[in-house]
């Protein structure tokens, strides 16, 4: 196969938080607006997710409709999971953040001890491809339980929420390009580096869009801007869907497809040899 996710480019960072927001959103609006309950939203959500990564894993490269559909669909899913231990259980949000924490510690361990890599650069089995999916599911769960822990159990609100996390990201990108001139300067290789700045910033999109998510829709005396999860699940879905017609057409974030110079394409491959 071909690798089955896209390139790391900003339209994949843009799309990624859009489709966290609407995670929380849509969560929201098909169990509480139209009153289906969080059971029966689980139910019927979970069942898509099955049938789209059916499809996604019978692909043998990436295609952005279906890729990003899973991924919208698992962001859904990963709250909706969060949501039934706290709201049906009464799991405390403190104990649903390390529980997840834990798990995704797991998986990554588990994945990195079969394959002896992390990178997103080599999705290009079938085997591989269910480990990556398992953890992006995990860290939608993950930013559910952090993101709410952070806005409402320790009261600080959506917009500081949003304004710390991505304030994270912010740090985590600096010194990822920080260390990565001091390794190029040393003639090191980055793999390491890369691979562990692209899932920390990874893992705070989710809690980064759970709080734009819930800042745009709940209502101003939640400390929300009362958009209502109907308006705000509509907005950033016409989004999502025009981004991704777009990359369908340019091609802009496959694989391979971007055009390089001579020693940029040497020191990909390089870098590429040394990921896998």
């Amino acid at each position: 196969m071909l690798n089955k996710v896209p390139e790391l480019t900003l339209y994949f960072w843009i799309i990624k938080v859009l489709c966290t927001t609407v995670g929380e959103t849509a969560a929201d609006y098909l169990s509480e607006t139209l009153n289906f309950g969080l059971t029966k939203t689980s139910l019927v959500m979970g069942a898509l997710l099955v049938i789209v990564l059916a499809f996604q894993f019978a692909k043998k490269k990436y295609k952005p409709s279906v890729y990003w559909l899973a991924v919208v669909l698992l962001s859904i899913v990963g709250t909706l999971i969060t949501d039934n231990l706290t709201d049906h259980l009464g799991v405390p949000l403190q104990t649903t953040t390390l529980i997840f924490s834990i798990a995704l510690a797991v998986i990554f361990a588990a994945w990195y001890a079969v394959e002896r890599s992390l990178s997103v650069h080599s999705i290009k089995t079938t085997r591989r491809e269910a480990f990556y999916w398992l953890t992006i599911l995990f860290t939608f769960s993950l930013g559910t339980a952090a993101g709410d822990l952070v806005a409402e159990q320790f009261k600080l609100g959506y917009l500081t929420s949003l304004f710390i996390f991505a304030g994270c990201i912010a740090l985590i990108t600096a010194a990822h390009y920080a260390f990565r001139r001091i390794l190029a300067a040393e003639h090191k290789h980055q793999s390491t580096n890369a691979v562990l700045a692209f899932w920390l910033a990874y893992i705070l999109t989710r809690p980064l869009g759970a709080s734009i998510g819930d800042y745009l829709s709940q209502a101003p005396a939640a400390g929300g801007l009362g958009l209502g999860t109907t308006g705000t699940s509509a907005l950033f879905l016409v989004t999502i869907l025009a981004l991704v017609v777009y990359l369908t057409l340019t091609k802009k974030d496959e694989t391979g497809t971007r055009e390089k110079s001579a020693p940029d394409a040497a020191l990909a491959g390089k870098l590429e040899g040394e990921i896998v």
